[in-house]
């Protein structure tokens, strides 16, 4: 790892190798294992395992007790809620070895996961999407969406700042707290300038 520029928490266990950016921190009782790579500014909450081969962008927030299973990859300023689960396998059992067969899941750039969602494993999250406290994830998920419950359906769309998009009969939005310009147009959003 070289010379350590972030923080580790005494009770934190981080393995080698594994490259951690300047300006993170690993709070108590963490294990980050072998082959990690952990972006610049990034917080990791108490109770975490980062398993190997998982890679976390830049200014990544791991709220407490979340496991980041192989096969995750959460891009720049990804927002990961207390408890939240992902999933690797789509049939485990414990007596059939299935490490061969983990399947990806990627979190794109800002999206937020909220308290005990579960991601179900191959689904991925699209650009500042917001996924609700408790949503059961089992289909990809489109940028700016907001979905909530079990299973996780889209309720409507949201800005880059957190805030509901109401959109007018041209399809703009505008956020009410940046004023940044959105566009609904086929099914999908996009912030204009």
């Amino acid at each position: 790892m070289g010379k350590q520029d972030f923080f580790a928490h005494e009770s934190a266990v981080i393995d080698d190798p594994c490259i951690i950016g300047k300006g993170t921190k690993i709070w108590h009782f963490s294990h980050i294992m072998a082959n990690c790579s952990l972006g610049e500014n990034c917080n990791v909450g108490q109770n975490v395992v980062i398993s190997p081969d998982v890679h976390l962008g830049k200014n990544v927030k791991v709220q407490n007790n979340v496991s980041i299973y192989t096969g995750v990859n959460c891009e720049d300023d990804v927002f990961l809620g207390p408890s939240m689960v992902f999933t690797n396998v789509i049939n485990p059992r414990s007596a059939v070895n299935r490490k061969t067969e983990y399947m990806k899941t990627t979190v794109k750039k800002g999206a937020s996961i909220g308290a005990n969602a579960t991601i179900v494993c191959g689904n991925d999250i699209g650009e500042f999407a917001f996924i609700g406290a408790g949503a059961v994830v089992v289909k990809e998920v489109k940028p700016y969406a907001l979905v909530v419950g079990n299973p996780s359906k889209q309720i409507g769309w949201i800005s880059e700042f957190g805030h509901r998009l109401q959109f007018d009969e041209n399809g703009i939005g505008i956020c009410p707290e940046s004023h940044e310009k959105y566009q609904l147009k086929n099914e999908l959003v996009h912030k204009i300038n």
